[in-house]
């Protein structure tokens, strides 16, 4: 049994006298421990991309760019959060009707973002 990592995987015969029968079983050696804390840009983007999909694109610009002004903190990342919204509003909306929501928050990313994935 290899027991480096996070996953320990062994092969188990279940029959004495056959041996192709065998089942693979795995085991998780470290599923007590705590999950790191996320991040506050992370936090938003899922947060603004479950209000893309729920409202629209534009709600979720708007959103961002009142983030970003109520913590300054989050501007450094408000290029990368925008251009995922941008993505997103693609396979949502498609690229030509993606194109309609586009902003000047973050400077042009959600545009970069939809044109990216279109």
């Amino acid at each position: 049994m290899v027991l480096s990592g996070t996953l320990a995987v062994t092969a188990v015969p279940w029959a004495a006298d056959n041996s192709e029968s065998t089942i693979l079983t795995a085991s998780a050696q470290t599923v007590s421990q705590r999950a790191k804390p996320r991040a506050p840009q992370d936090i938003l983007r899922d947060k603004l991309l479950l209000e893309l999909q729920e409202k629209d694109p534009g709600v979720a610009l708007t959103d961002l760019q009142r983030a970003v002004e109520g913590r300054p903190s989050l501007a450094r990342h408000c290029m990368s959060i925008a251009k995922a919204l941008g993505k997103a509003a693609v396979a949502q909306y498609g690229p030509t009707r993606a194109h309609r929501f586009s902003r000047p928050v973050c400077d042009t990313s959600f545009a970069s973002g939809v044109a990216q994935f279109s």
